[in-house]
């Protein structure tokens, strides 16, 4: 099973930036403990972070036929991008949104996600644990999807 973890703009700043409502945790730290559980489920976890709309779209379009499920932090773009929408849409792999801080609880404008309704779910609020959540949900999403195309594989013969 592969994850891959798609982190939008100004998540490479983790540690240093508005330390208030993200946290002390760098970026690094939070991939750390992402793939100690992902070794801990047998999982193949992949980073990726960009500040530009247009390099997380081609990562996302990458994810076709490459990854089971993705987890994605679109940042701000979670507010603004369609093209990220859709290209979650158009590769069809199951992804999780995940935001550090609840969203809901914050400015008016962080408070809408395009994204969200392409997403099987969205985790906000927990801090960087949000993203072992996050993690978690893909990897229980894509063994699920694994266990029923096998299932159908079965039938079939």
């Amino acid at each position: 099973m592969k994850i891959t973890v798609i982190q939008g703009p100004n998540l490479n700043m983790l540690g240093v930036r508005e330390k208030s409502v993200y946290g002390p945790m760098t970026l690094d730290q939070v991939h750390n403990a992402m793939k100690q559980l992902a070794e801990q489920h047998k999982a193949e976890i992949e980073f990726y972070q960009s500040n530009l709309e247009g390099e997380i779209v081609d990562r996302i379009q990458e994810c076709y036929n490459e990854s089971d499920a993705i987890v994605i932090n679109p940042a701000a773009y979670t507010h603004s991008s369609i093209a990220i929408r859709d290209a979650i849409a158009a590769v069809g792999v199951p992804a999780v949104e995940v935001h550090i801080s609840n969203t809901a609880r914050r400015e008016e404008f962080r408070r809408n996600s395009l994204i969200a309704p392409v997403c099987a779910g969205v985790i906000s609020g927990f801090g960087p644990f949000s993203y072992q959540l996050a993690l978690m949900a893909a990897m229980q999403i894509a063994g699920e999807v694994q266990a029923q195309k096998a299932q159908k594989a079965a039938q079939q013969a």
